[in-house]
């Protein structure tokens, strides 16, 4: 499981012209799931998304995480996290997880975050074709991938 988080002012999901979801400060969260990702990665991932101090205190110092901070979180599937581009100029998408096991765990990555964090998050819709809009507060960028905890 990969994610690519972003430490937002605010960001917001639109489908076929209806905004679906938005937030105000907090994380915009890309999510990517392949066929090896289980619930010990979801587990492992959402604790440390949950605890990552990139929020900053009051000296300006990224100190705090996003619970600390009273912020929200928008999450949106994207399998295109998985893309390979190794050979020629069209990406591959062969490690992206198809929907029948995707979904399931998007919804199981929804379900713990919004536990961990202590309230709802907002999604985007899977599969669809979104406009995700967002203010990267920073800017503050990190990749996140479960297939390498030990680096």
């Amino acid at each position: 499981m990969r994610v690519v988080l972003q430490r937002v002012s605010k960001a917001s999901v639109t489908v076929e012209g209806e905004i679906v979801s938005e937030i105000g400060r907090g994380m915009l969260i890309l999510v990517g799931i392949e066929d090896e990702d289980t619930q010990d990665d979801i587990n492992w991932l959402v604790a440390k998304i949950i605890q990552l101090r990139i929020f900053d205190d009051e000296n300006g110092v990224m100190n705090l995480s996003v619970k600390d901070v009273d912020g929200e979180i928008l999450i949106v599937s994207q399998f295109t996290l998985h893309a390979s581009t190794k050979k020629g100029n069209r990406p591959s998408y062969i490690r992206a997880s198809k929907p029948d096991f995707a979904i399931p765990m998007y919804e199981k990555f929804i379900q713990k975050t919004g536990e961990l964090l202590g309230k709802k998050v907002g999604t985007g819709r899977f599969g669809a074709m979104m406009d995700v809009v967002l203010v990267n507060d920073g800017p503050v960028t990190i990749i996140i991938d479960t297939k390498q905890k030990d680096f």
